[in-house]
């Protein structure tokens, strides 16, 4: 569904995307993580035709991204960042208009319009003026317009800004509903490192402009960070004496009297940590087993936080 080479995207002396090889295949669920200005947005609006690319390729749908654009937007939605519903209008006209602007006839796109609005639980509150709307609200109104001409390719750019957990997790179960419904490939951005741990079955970390990470979330936590068991013992002495007890069951942190092993399979290896401390005459006082969360793997891909930086650099053009 989409494929890309030396994708590049200059605004005057910033190199906002920095020659991006990509494929999606049909039917993944994608996420893009990085921080502010890392590129992620501006290779949506690439994408998606809103920009052209300083250098480099892109296909989507099967669809040169410059010279074939009424085609690639025939067959994608985009969901931005803001709302893209007039506060003025009613939702169910919003949605019809937006199926008349992609050739549909009045006739199917009252019927999409009403298909949608009850698959997305908008049905008590279509017929009111989106400045009514609540957020979540409003988001499944993007979402539903972004779906009325049932595309083939789903963008969806932060998708889950502005909204309370509880509409975040409503706005997740619908996605997933979507792609399992439809088959329909999707790629996010998101800051909400959960919401690409639960959701998406790849993941791909973009960091001034290029992919540096690109796997399942599971690997990605596996080959990065790995799991930590933590131990705490009674006294400093001790934790050093298991300290060397320990020398060779992973990489060890040792603090005041608390001990860390950073190992693979830490759930399993516990067990035999536990028995060797206490035939030595360690034993440990406290364990916990950590698993690493996609923000672990983050700030050791990038040293800093997802949240960190500017704004998106395309603001700055």
């Amino acid at each position: 569904m989409i494929e890309t080479r030396g994708l590049t995207k200059h605004f005057k002396d910033v190199r906002a995307v920095d020659g991006i090889d990509l494929t999606v295949g049909r039917g993944e669920l994608v996420a893009l993580l990085g921080p502010n200005g890392a590129g992620k947005s501006t290779t949506l609006r690439m994408l998606t035709t809103l920009i052209p690319p300083t250098a480099g390729t892109a296909t989507v749908a099967g669809f040169d991204v410059v010279r074939r654009q009424r085609d690639v937007r025939l067959r994608i939605g985009y969901i931005g960042q803001g709302n893209g519903a007039g506060h003025s209008q009613r939702g169910r006209d919003e949605l019809i208009s937006q199926g008349r602007a992609y050739g549909m006839s009045v006739r199917d796109s009252r019927a999409r319009a009403t298909e949608l609005i009850s698959s997305l639980g908008l049905d008590e509150v279509a017929d009111r003026t989106v400045a009514t709307l609540s957020g979540g609200q409003r988001r499944r109104l993007d979402i539903a317009m972004g779906l009325i001409h049932a595309p083939e390719l789903l963008f969806l750019d932060e998708p889950s800004t502005g909204l309370d957990p509880q509409n975040r997790a409503n706005l997740q179960d619908h996605i997933l509903k979507l792609r399992a419904d439809r088959d329909t490939t999707i790629v996010l951005t998101t800051h909400y490192l959960d919401e690409a741990d639960s959701m998406a079955e790849r993941v791909i970390v973009i960091d001034h402009g290029r992919i540096i990470a690109d796997d399942t979330p599971a690997r990605l936590k596996a080959e990065h960070v790995g799991d930590t068991i933590r131990l705490g013992f009674d006294t400093e002495s001790d934790a050093t004496a298991a300290a060397r007890q320990l020398d060779g069951h992973g990489d060890l942190e040792r603090t005041g009297r608390h001990l860390q092993v950073h190992t693979e399979g830490a759930a399993r290896k516990a067990v035999a940590i536990l028995d060797a401390l206490r035939t030595a005459g360690t034993p440990a006082a406290e364990i916990e087993v950590v698993r690493p969360t996609l923000d672990d793997v983050f700030l050791k891909l990038t040293g800093r936080s997802l949240r960190e930086g500017g704004a998106e650099a395309e603001a700055q053009k």
